[in-house]
């Protein structure tokens, strides 16, 4: 074999040996979703205080230990907020993950008190859970998920929110894994949970 031709095949044994390096590094990146966006990198939620159900404090530390489904709306919301949460409680149910749990986080906090809150979750789900709070609390949180919010005001001086109607994926350690937009597909959300089931248990897969 002439060196340049030991330098070539030297060269394509290298090639083939890094891109099955650079296979395996991106099938342990992350499960594979297909109504969903796996994030390369989990995001952690960031300090914060807001009231559960019970009026209690609820902060980032109360999101560790299980997986969780995050969504922004408000009761008051006619159409996207309702149907969403319909399908998540489809979802929950047909998933039937342990500790799987859906957080339902409030943009209109001047109307939806946790009395309030909590007749309308448990309406769709029972295990659901809510959040609610100071007006700036909520809207630091939102902007840290990338939640765009806004109050449009209509006649007769009542208002309705628009806002972002995504679905987030917080793994165990409290990290923003994961982000699902609408069309919302119960079959596939729940495929897409399963795939990513093992890796919600740590950041480290």
């Amino acid at each position: 074999m002439t060196p340049a031709r030991w330098l070539l095949t030297a060269a394509a044994l290298c090639a083939a040996a890094a891109g099955f390096y650079l296979a395996r590094q991106i099938d342990r990146g992350g499960p594979q979703l297909a109504s969903g966006t796996w994030f390369p990198q989990a995001h952690a939620v960031g300090a914060f205080e807001l009231e559960d159900l019970s009026g209690h404090p609820f902060t980032q530390q109360d999101l560790a230990g299980t997986p969780t489904l995050v969504f922004f709306g408000f009761t008051h919301c006619p159409d996207v907020c309702p149907t969403t949460l319909v399908k998540l409680a489809q979802i929950r149910q047909q998933a039937a993950l342990a500790q799987l749990r859906v957080l339902f986080v409030t943009v209109d906090p001047q109307r939806d008190t946790p009395q309030a809150l909590s007749q309308y979750v448990h309406a769709f789900d029972p295990h659901f859970e809510g959040l609610t709070g100071e007006p700036a609390a909520i809207g630091a949180l939102a902007k840290h998920f990338g939640v765009a919010v806004n109050r449009v005001e209509l006649p007769g001086g009542d208002y309705t929110m628009d806002h972002s109607a995504v679905v987030f994926l917080l793994n165990a350690e409290a990290q923003v894994v994961a982000i699902f937009t609408p069309p919302f597909e119960v079959k596939s959300f729940v495929a897409d949970l399963h795939t990513a089931a093992p890796y919600l248990q740590s950041s480290r897969h």
